[in-house]
């Protein structure tokens, strides 16, 4: 029997070392389409900003550009950087996104800027948002989505009677809390910050409150997923995301490098731990490898989705890997 849990996808939209912005929006394109007819339930995008190695910034520019080229899949933010914006723009961006492809957009809320603390100045001006206001945020947003009331000098428009779906993301026990608290769906980012996973998980499901939006608890847990076709190529297909990580250790950020540019022996032991326990919920392999390490996973948090995100270096092989997933998953259609 194949596995029922669902399977999303979280798209960084790399960019990788010697290509451009526009090159990896087209990836994203065509990735897109591919987790379309193979039967993913979601395709999630994320906001950072003065990055060089990711092209979605734009956060709800490309998530129309996705949805455009696809056909079932739902489409949305994981996230948008809440207190980077007045929640006001982002309903109209959302409302605008579900007004041209209903029933298929998400957004998911995350409270840390998505950057540094130079560019998150830069993003804000002289807004007094902050994550500090990011309950209040978030309760303001939510009701741009609800029908106008008598008397109301603020719409969304388009997004007024929406009720575009708003999830909560988060790597710590905040936003965990938080979603309890409002009855919101939870997205963990254990693809990068496991750390605090199980702890989250708990706390969101003891604590949950039933709202309109939801009756009962849902999680969605991030994981890194590289399938090939063995072990050891996939594990291969992993350095560029070690070389990544290590070099974070060390301040550094970049473009996607290749997997051949990782030489273990240039990094100390204190760096490559920082790599590897970032990189903790990651299932690399040939198909039925990954296929167990993602059925441990669900079996150890209860996960009522996954979300998996695979920053491989090579176009062609990052296509392979997630249709190898689904195939190995027997999610709906995996002819790619």
């Amino acid at each position: 029997m194949p596995p029922t849990t669902p399977l999303s996808v979280l798209d960084l939209a790399p960019v990788t070392v010697g290509s451009t912005a526009a090159d990896a929006l087209r990836n994203t394109r065509e990735l897109a389409q591919l987790a379309d007819r193979c039967g993913y339930t979601r395709y999630w995008l994320a906001e950072h900003h003065n990055m060089t190695g990711i092209a979605s910034a734009a956060t709800a520019v490309v998530i129309g550009h996705v949805a455009g080229a696809t056909e079932r899949i739902r489409v949305g933010a994981g996230g948008i950087m809440l207190p980077n914006h007045a929640p006001l723009v982002i309903a109209e961006q959302f409302g605008t996104l579900e007004s041209l492809f209903p029933g298929r957009i998400d957004l998911g809320l995350g409270r840390a800027p998505g950057t540094d603390q130079l560019t998150a100045r830069a993003l804000r001006r002289n807004r007094m948002g902050s994550d500090d206001s990011f309950p209040q945020d978030v309760l303001e947003l939510q009701a741009y989505f609800r029908p106008v009331q008598p008397n109301q000098a603020v719409q969304a428009v388009p997004g007024a009677g929406l009720a575009v779906p708003i999830w909560l993301l988060g790597s710590s026990l905040y936003s965990a809390e938080l979603a309890a608290h409002l009855g919101l769906p939870f997205a963990f980012a254990s693809h990068f910050a496991p750390r605090f996973l199980d702890r989250a998980i708990e706390l969101y499901r003891s604590r949950f409150q039933p709202s309109e939006a939801l009756d009962q608890p849902h999680v969605a847990v991030a994981a890194n997923a590289i399938a090939a076709d063995s072990d050891e190529q996939a594990q291969h297909l992993m350095g560029s995301l070690r070389l990544r990580f290590a070099a974070m250790a060390r301040g550094v950020r970049g473009q996607l490098p290749p997997p051949e540019a990782f030489i273990e022996q240039d990094w100390s032991p204190a760096e490559l731990a920082f790599a590897d326990e970032s990189l903790a919920c990651s299932a690399v392999g040939a198909p039925a490898t990954v296929r167990s390490q993602l059925q441990a996973l669900i079996a150890r948090t209860g996960a009522d989705e996954m979300i998996l995100t695979a920053q491989i270096f090579d176009h062609g092989a990052r296509l392979k890997s997630f249709a190898l997933v689904a195939e190995a998953w027997g999610l709906a259609n995996t002819t790619a």
